[in-house]
């Protein structure tokens, strides 16, 4: 049995704690008036066992528990070893088996701490090869950066001169380069960024419809990924959403019978992940354009992906061209700086220099706007575009480019440099995706790497390739492991056939 007695400690007013983890006892004994029977520790009552777990400083000076303190600390590898000893106490209690010796409950503790501790790892923001084939991947945080950003990410973490102008030594305009860049690109008088295009359609709605009325057609009120609704979030804004038109067919009529004295918006949204075809229209963007100057209204279109250039030659259609936007004489326009256009996450407005001033000056812009890393990522983005070299430096765009017949090229001198005898590999045609809601009606031809294993279902090489350094995300599709190079970059190559030629 245990006996323990509590005693003044001598440091810092703590109790001690001193515990006698085995009393023997003789059978003809009784302390404390109970006849206590020779029991040994390996057959035990459940309560028995719960009583020899080790305290969280034993387990705490064992070898695992020192070199997890040496990684993450003692303060959170003492929260991490409470766990532990907290899931075998239930392992305990919910098994029928007592028979548990002292030493089996050390290294079942030390093996719940490794679980734990690994756990707490695998939680953390890592890098990923992408072989999934889709390019703007939401989960997997949207367009990788080019590597002339990520530089620029590195250069700029220290102090910079974000809020400072080198040539006069005093405070200086934040982000000025790049809006200068925005606007050179775009063709727009102005520009302003925030952290992502739904906090820039809300500002947009809060500066210059709280408490009044936006125009937007039923058709364009959509949910996109992960929840997320549209008229939820402009709503916030103090406007009201005054919908016209139906779901597939909205006219520009049904705008202007709708506009009254209290409307002071007309809203465009790109419908993303959601197409309507068939038996639909919809008024084009000069139209909306020429109404609102009519009524003396402001025009704002929510763009969503942000394509800055025409991306028709490699089969993208139908998403909204900044340039093009503001030549129509939109007041307003907002667009994604993840997607498209791969660079860091922001929301971009361009428009009217008076409306863009208005949006500045506003106290929201400061709760919204982004830090010097992202604009040192945006302007080295947006470099390459004014350079004409987005194609070769921009990831998204080197990706969108590729051909069936250059990416069936490197799979099939991929192949050739397999050498793991255990893994079957097929080269087969299939598609790939855009992702983050861009074209979502286009699904470009490309050439997959499907992969079985004689000792391995698919999901089971798809966990391993999963839980691989680096994680390797993949799909399966028709019962095979399936991989897309057109998302892998040729820098990250040697890195996946080391881990497939592991397996």
């Amino acid at each position: 049995m245990r006996v323990i007695l509590w005693g003044a400690g001598l440091r810092g007013g703590r109790s001690l704690l001193i515990v006698y983890r085995q009393l023997a006892i003789h059978s003809n004994n009784s302390i404390l008036g109970y006849n206590a029977p020779m029991t040994d520790r390996a057959t035990s009552s459940a309560s028995g066992v719960l009583q020899d777990l080790p305290s969280v400083d034993e387990l705490l000076r064992t070898e695992t528990a020192i070199s997890i303190a040496a990684d993450v600390g003692v303060r959170f590898a003492t929260v991490l070893a409470r766990r532990a000893i907290k899931a075998v106490r239930s392992d305990i209690r919910e098994s029928s088996s007592n028979s548990l010796g002292l030493q089996n409950l050390i290294e079942r503790s030390e093996n719940k701490l490794l679980s734990e501790y690994k756990k707490d790892r695998a939680s953390h923001i890592k890098r990923v090869i992408n072989a999934t084939g889709v390019v703007v991947h939401t989960n997997l945080g949207r367009a990788p950066l080019s590597e002339k950003a990520r530089r620029a990410i590195v250069d700029v973490a220290g102090y910079s001169s974000v809020e400072y102008d080198l040539a006069s030594g005093t405070r200086g305009k934040r982000g000025e380069h790049s809006e200068s860049l925005i606007c050179e690109l775009t063709g727009a008088e102005a520009s302003v960024i925030v952290n992502n295009c739904a906090a820039a359609a809300f500002l947009v709605l809060t500066v210059f419809a709280a408490g009044g009325e936006v125009v937007i057609s039923r058709g364009e009120l959509v949910e996109i990924g992960g929840d997320f609704r549209i008229p939820d979030v402009l709503v916030q804004s103090g406007a009201t959403l005054r919908e016209v038109g139906t779901t597939n067919r909205t006219r520009l009529a049904d705008y202007e019978k709708t506009i009254n004295e209290n409307t002071c918006l007309l809203l465009k949204v790109h419908p993303s992940n959601y197409r309507i075809t068939g038996f639909s229209s919809a008024p084009s963007v000069s139209e909306l354009a020429g109404l609102a100057r009519e009524k003396g209204l402001i025009f704002f279109e929510d763009a969503g992906s942000g394509a800055l250039t025409d991306l028709s030659e490699y089969g993208i259609r139908g998403e909204p061209i900044i340039a093009d936007s503001i030549r129509a004489g939109v007041d307003l326009v907002a667009f994604s700086g993840d997607k498209l256009l791969g660079g860091p996450q922001a929301g971009i407005i361009v428009g009217r220099s008076e409306l863009v001033d208005q949006i500045r000056k506003h106290p929201l812009y400061r709760v919204l706007r982004v830090d010097k890393i992202a604009y040192a990522a945006l302007e080295a983005t947006l470099e390459a575009y004014r350079k004409g070299t987005s194609t070769q430096e921009i990831p998204v765009q080197r990706m969108l480019s590729l051909t069936k017949t250059e990416l069936s090229q490197r799979a099939a001198k991929f192949f050739e440099k397999l050498t793991n005898a255990d893994l079957s590999v097929e080269i087969n045609d299939g598609h790939s995706v855009i992702g983050g809601g861009a074209a979502p009606d286009f699904q470009p031809e490309t050439a997959l790497l499907a992969l079985s294993h004689p000792n391995l279902s698919p999901e089971r090489l798809e966990f391993g390739l999963r839980n691989s350094t680096p994680a390797v995300i993949a799909r399966i599709a028709e019962g095979r492991v399936v991989l897309d190079l057109r998302t892998v970059s040729e820098s990250e190559e040697d890195e996946l056939l080391n881990i497939l030629n592991a397996i």
